[in-house]
């Protein structure tokens, strides 16, 4: 007859509320993103623009895999900083870069205990900073496929359980896949960035893998999503399903929420979600200055993008936010 009291009853108790809760966090599901910087002197690095998150020598990125994993946390994302950059990126898919190296470190010490992804892009490769080969204002889709493949292969070779194309070129999951089943990697599993929007959430990133335009176009717009598109995600979703991708992602995620839930609703495959630096950075940045609970703030959004209906989410906060919900 009163359902307000009803309803009143069912917030009252801190033990109703938890039995009815409908969504909750957990370690598993979050994915920490790591740089790892070749020749770094020192243990690690802050990245000034994102407070609590560092460049990694190969020793301490082992220290941070330990911590990880210890955390309950079931993978990392590892995102490499080379000492040199040319035109083709080529120690993106040089197999004793940093990242092959860093990954047989990391698997030398933990094994099984922890999932290792790699990012595959060129971006923190290139002296231009794109994606993918350029002439001129021109991104060449084309000549970056067998890079993307070539990278993945050495990844996968030195033991990484997950590759991520991250460029938002068109046809790159399927060279990737191509060429790990010829080489006898089929059970390596492949997250696509498969809706990644043109954002202005990105620049903290770029700080931390020390990556910027040179030569060529001043963004890129010709290849990621139209932030003001959703039709167009579940064609790029559709797209790289068909090329072989076991897992899709969304990025930004918070900006995305609704791109998240309309591709949770119409797709049946794990859906990953990037929070990404810029997100991280506002809200340590306003934690930091007393303007939010920073802690209460970061699980708030993070228990967003899982209502949203991510599976997974990748997240600087991973570390931070499995001891709060621990």
């Amino acid at each position: 007859m009163y359902p307000e009291i009803r309803m009143r009853r069912l917030r009252n108790k801190p033990l109703v509320r938890k039995m009815i809760t409908e969504y909750s966090l957990s370690p598993s599901n979050f994915i920490l993103p790591i740089f790892v910087k070749e020749g770094l002197e020192e243990d690690s690095t802050p990245i000034e623009s994102m407070p609590g998150i560092s460049q990694h020598s190969l020793r301490s990125l082992v220290d941070e895999c330990h911590q990880v994993s210890e955390l309950g946390i079931p993978a990392v994302m590892l995102f490499g900083v080379p000492k040199k950059k040319d035109a083709m990126g080529s120690e993106a898919y040089n197999p004793e870069g940093i990242v092959p190296t860093a990954v047989r470190a990391i698997k030398e010490e933990l094994g099984d205990r922890l999932m290792v992804a790699c990012d595959v892009c060129l971006c923190g490769y290139t002296d231009h900073g794109h994606c993918a080969p350029i002439d001129g204002e021109n991104i060449l889709n084309d000549q970056a496929l067998e890079l993307y493949a070539k990278a993945s292969l050495e990844y996968a070779r030195a033991g990484a359980d997950i590759v991520a194309p991250s460029d938002m070129m068109d046809g790159r999951v399927g060279a990737i896949r191509n060429k790990l089943e010829q080489e006898g990697f089929q059970d390596t599993i492949i997250i696509s960035y498969a809706v990644k929007f043109a954002s202005s959430f990105y620049g903290p990133f770029r700080e931390a893998a020390e990556s910027s335009f040179g030569a060529g176009p001043k963004d890129r717009k010709s290849h990621q999503m139209d932030p003001s598109n959703l039709t167009q995600a579940f064609r790029e979703v559709e797209l790289d399903l068909e090329e072989g991708a076991d897992i899709v992602m969304v990025k930004p995620a918070l900006p995305y929420l609704d791109v998240i839930k309309a591709l949770s609703t119409r797709f049946s495959v794990p859906l990953a979600a990037y929070q990404v630096s810029g997100e991280y950075a506002m809200l340590k940045a306003a934690s930091q200055n007393g303007w939010i609970d920073g802690k209460e703030s970061m699980l708030e959004t993070l228990l967003a993008i899982r209502r949203a209906g991510a599976t997974m989410i990748l997240t600087y906060f991973a570390k931070e936010a499995a001891e709060a919900v621990k």
